[in-house]
């Protein structure tokens, strides 16, 4: 028997959102790179922030990601105008969200249902808009309010303080390994959205449940 759960709380980024979906506007750009700089841009992203974390040196995550194309680009021997610039990060606020993201949101009506984000708010907010998701969301959080990345608990401690629900309470749903193994390690329950099929983190922390996409989750009503 599923427990009951009062808040149902999204990442963005490869949950809710495709973030290669930027392939294209960089292959405009390179042509034949496109993907290449997109994988790298994303790794460094990831990288970018962790390490911004542990050295207690915080960016907004528009700088993070600003500066990780920054290194995709040189990484493939390119150079990036200001103008690309611009167009590639306003790319990263129109990303495609997953097929069956409206369809789970629609299906949860009634329910506090919340993205939390280590995005930035003026990377968010643009995001959802264009989605068409935002009269179907409760609201949207970002860590930008207390400046603590995920998967720092701190970051985590927002939601309940948010939301005004206790950790048994929360249903966390996330494609990355890390932020899901993060929530568990804070008492969120937990729902890995591995979209990848990839192996669990080695971390002692196995999720509640395994999905493929987000249709899983409807088992939690």
């Amino acid at each position: 028997m599923k427990p009951e759960i009062k808040a149902f709380v999204f990442d963005a980024y490869g949950t809710l959102f495709d973030v290669h979906s930027v392939t294209k506007a960089c292959d405009d750009f390179f042509p034949d790179k496109g993907e290449a700089i997109s994988q790298g841009w994303r790794k460094k992203q990831l990288e970018y922030f962790f390490l911004r974390q542990v050295m207690g040196r915080y960016a907004p995550f528009d700088q993070v990601t600003l500066d990780a194309l920054r290194y995709a680009v040189k990484e493939q021997q390119e150079e990036l105008s200001h103008e690309q610039e611009l167009t590639l990060l306003d790319a990263y606020k129109k990303l495609d969200s997953y097929k069956e993201v409206k369809e789970v949101l629609s299906a949860l009506q009634g329910r506090k249902l919340v993205v939390f984000s280590n995005g930035s708010p003026n990377m968010l907010e643009p995001l959802v808009e264009q989605s068409g998701f935002s009269s179907l969301l409760t609201d949207t959080l970002s860590v930008d309010k207390i400046k603590q990345f995920k998967p720092s608990p701190a970051s985590y401690n927002q939601v309940l303080e948010e939301l005004n629900v206790r950790r048994e309470e929360v249903l966390f749903m996330s494609s990355n390994g890390w932020d899901i193994s993060g929530a568990k390690s804070f008492g969120f329950h937990t729902a890995w959205i591995n979209r990848n099929e990839l192996p669990q983190e080695e971390l002692g922390l196995k999720p509640d449940c395994v999905y493929t996409d987000l249709k899983g989750i409807v088992e939690w009503l």
